[in-house]
């Protein structure tokens, strides 16, 4: 099915299609900064990292070896040599095929690559087989970055994705995030080992700000409860974006409950993502959603690769995981919660700037698809819990 669809998708650009520009929210002692076009991003992330006077955490899953990804190495590079002390992370999956030239770094740069098989001798535990999913950078104590966007010259102008700067005492718990990773996972030599990551801890911190991360080395996977129990809450609406959907049952009869006290729930996916299987498999639960009422929009001539949801009104939540087994019970992720009525309806408008590029799946298209679609769909249910 991938190869069909790789076949089927080669020569097609994706189209343009409606962002909303950077929109500035402040909470507390902070500021919450959206992005829903790459290149608006890259331009914020590389002025940060130019800024720089003490240290830059950077941590990425795709970083690709094209012009925007030369461009953030050649940045961070450009920081260390002026004396900025520069940590690096990425995954060795993730960037299989990226030239090993690329993945050279200057001696004044500190890099954690990720292993490809990081369970080593422990082949038995689960809890080593994440991959590291995770976008941030941190840059002093001034500012820092989360969010769906990794770092490649496509995701510039091709992809619509959703990121977050911010500032405030909330830096200081991306800091954290960061250290706790890098300190769990840094290379060990023969008789020594690196020198941990150490950070002062904050004195204070912002209440309508939480930090969220999955962490399969200490079997912790907060974000599909922070997931759920919105959800559960909801009185009013749930708006939802997200690239690959395949959630647990669990999960599905939250949104299917809701739909069903009233609750405006609406589900935005891509209308063909760069995972075809996924797609497949999402659509097996469409059904029973539609069935509750919950509304289905699918975007259109681009790739939709935003994780976010709004409810209510005052919640939010912006960050790496996906809807599925991998984000939510296997990879090691980050998602940022934020409690706050103005951020809130930043998110509702990025919502329906979304929808006016999306098509609406009703109940009546759903149920006239063909049958090698209803047979594809029944195929592949059994790996549902895989995904």
């Amino acid at each position: 099915m991938s190869l069909v669809d790789s076949y089927r998708r080669r020569g097609k650009k994706p189209k343009p299609f409606p962002v909303t520009k950077p929109t500035d929210v402040e909470v507390g002692d902070g500021t919450l900064t959206t992005y829903t076009y790459g290149q608006d991003l890259y331009d914020a992330m590389l002025d940060a990292i130019g800024r720089a006077e003490r240290q830059i955490l950077f941590e990425t899953y795709i970083w690709k070896g094209d012009e925007v990804g030369e461009r953030f190495k050649a940045a961070l590079a450009a920081a260390a040599d002026r004396g900025v002390e520069v940590y690096v992370i990425y995954d060795g999956f993730a960037n299989l095929v990226v030239s090993p030239r690329f993945k050279r770094f200057p001696a004044t740069m500190k890099v954690l690559r990720y292993p490809i098989y990081p369970a080593g001798w422990k082949f038995y535990d689960v809890t080593r087989y994440g991959r590291d999913h995770r976008k941030i950078l941190v840059v002093d104590d001034a500012v820092g970055f989360v969010g769906g966007y990794n770092i490649g010259t496509p995701y510039a102008t091709e992809w619509r994705d959703t990121h977050l700067r911010l500032t405030g005492p909330g830096v200081w718990d991306l800091k954290r995030a960061f250290a706790d990773f890098w300190n769990l996972n840094r290379r060990r030599r023969i008789g020594t080992s690196e020198r941990p990551l150490l950070l002062e801890t904050s004195s204070t911190w912002e209440s309508r700000i939480r930090l969220h991360r999955n962490v399969p080395r200490l079997w912790m996977f907060p974000i599909r409860s922070m997931y759920i129990e919105a959800i559960n809450r909801a009185s009013t609406n749930v708006w939802m974006t997200h690239a690959y959907f395949c959630p647990d049952q669990d999960f599905v009869d939250a949104m299917k409950d809701a739909s069903h006290r009233g609750v405006d729930v609406r589900l935005l996916l891509p209308h063909k993502s760069n995972h075809i299987v996924a797609d497949w498999i999402s659509r097996g639960y469409f059904s029973q959603l539609l069935d509750a009422g919950v509304r289905i929009f699918r975007f259109k001539d681009a790739m939709v690769h935003a994780k976010t949801s709004t409810i209510d009104g005052t919640w939010s939540t912006i960050g790496t995981a996906n809807v599925d087994r991998l984000s939510l019970q296997g990879n090691y992720e980050i998602n940022l919660e934020v409690i706050d009525e103005a951020f809130a309806a930043v998110m509702e408008e990025i919502h329906l700037t979304d929808e006016s590029n999306s098509l609406e799946l009703t109940k009546s298209e759903w149920e006239a698809r063909d049958l090698h679609r209803k047979f594809t769909e029944m195929i592949l249910a059994p790996l549902r819990p895989l995904l």
